[in-house]
């Protein structure tokens, strides 16, 4: 995977004309007129697919949160695919590349690397991001039927437009499945950009996710964000008794007629927010945190002091001879300019959520902050400031 450049991720804006018809339909109402029935199906279907998708695309495919039959399997793939959301495999694909890379430049759809439209709905245009990278899910790619679907992502949301056409006219296909179709992408899409702008962070995951009561309703418990991302095999998301979750709901309805079953949840640690972070989680952080610490301010201030220590050209010297390392080259220079470990420390807790894992987070940060004032020293020269 490689960061997407501008150069290279122009939205190939003819591939968008069949989304933007589907929108434009919508207008066909003051033509069709809006009846009971037709609004009672679009509800319909807009549960159904919302359920498809968060149950079947995200929580099932995308991250094996419960186990069930090769028939029921098959079942949620075609109820995902009739939402026109691509394919199954690159619907997991993308997603599980999203949580490898989340809020990185890597990161298919970040909005907090390429902003808000993009993130929630330009990507999914964006010529590279076509293929399906089988790679990323060996285990679903070995079933034939899956593949064959995935070649085939839009038939199943074909068939179902024709079928409400069939069954109510064009009342039925505009705002049966049209209207529908269109609040159940701009839901799921929000989770990619709202979700990591507007909210709150329980947990400290390395990336932007958040909380949101709000979203989690119209997509069915997915808007608790952050819980998901702090731990992203549980079948349900809403970790708190009060944390409306209606695909868990119904999820554990289908386990008791047994089309589902063991629906995994979050350990009790991972609840209260008391688990250890992994190594990757606090060197991402860290990473963070030390690009926000104000290191150019600090780099000035001991340039201006070291300008006139006596034993500091000898120093450098040594330090740029033997590529010195960072921390060898602290051993020997000891002003109070450097930030402390525990300067660090309360700098790192004001920011985040609170973790098991601060001291382990703080000691990540000032090695990178004491790494980043080393380098620019050496490259100043310690000469002093106009």
């Amino acid at each position: 995977m490689r960061p997407v450049d501008d150069g290279s991720a122009d939205i190939a804006y003819p591939s968008a004309i069949a989304f933007i018809l589907v929108h434009l339909a919508c207008l066909a109402v003051f033509w069709t007129g809006v009846t009971q029935g037709a609004v009672l199906l679009a509800v319909i279907l807009y549960a159904m697919r919302m359920f498809a998708i968060t149950a079947g695309y995200h929580r099932y495919f995308s991250h094996r949160a419960f186990r069930t039959s090769r028939a029921f399997q098959l079942v949620l793939a075609v109820l995902a695919q009739t939402s026109a959301q691509r394919g199954i495999l690159w619907w997991a694909a993308k997603h599980r590349r999203h949580h490898q890379y989340a809020d990185t430049a890597l990161d298919v759809h970040s909005p907090i690397q390429r902003g808000f439209l993009y993130a929630h709905v330009g990507w999914i245009f964006v010529p590279q991001n076509d293929p399906t990278e089988l790679d990323a899910v060996p285990d679903l790619s070995r079933f034939p039927e899956l593949r064959w679907l995935d070649r085939h992502p839009y038939l199943p949301a074909i068939v179902l437009g024709a079928l409400t056409w069939l069954a109510m006219g064009w009342t039925g296909l505009v705002v049966g499945f049209c209207c529908s179709t269109v609040l159940v992408w701009h839901a799921t899409f929000s989770i990619n950009s709202l979700a990591h702008v507007i909210g709150r962070q329980r947990y400290v995951t390395g990336d932007h996710s958040r909380n949101n009561w709000l979203l989690a309703l119209p997509t069915f418990g997915e808007g608790w964000h952050n819980n998901h991302h702090a731990y992203q095999a549980s079948a349900r998301q809403g970790f708190r008794w009060w944390e409306y979750d209606l695909t868990f709901y119904a999820l554990r309805a289908l386990s008791w007629v047994g089309l589902v079953w063991d629906l995994r949840g979050p350990p009790a640690a991972v609840v209260r927010g008391e688990h250890t972070l992994g190594r990757p989680v606090i060197d991402k952080v860290a990473a963070q945190l030390a690009a926000s610490f104000p290191v150019e301010q600090i780099t000035r201030q001991l340039n201006d002091i070291l300008a006139s220590a006596p034993h500091w050209e000898d120093l450098k010297a040594r330090a740029i001879a033997a590529r010195m390392q960072a921390e060898l080259f602290w051993s020997e220079v000891d002003l109070p300019q450097v930030p402390s470990l525990e300067d660090i420390r309360l700098y790192a807790r004001a920011r985040l959520a609170p973790t098991r894992s601060l001291d382990d987070i703080a000691l990540a940060i000032r090695a990178r902050v004491l790494e980043l004032i080393y380098t620019r020293l050496i490259a100043a020269g310690a000469t002093p400031s106009a």
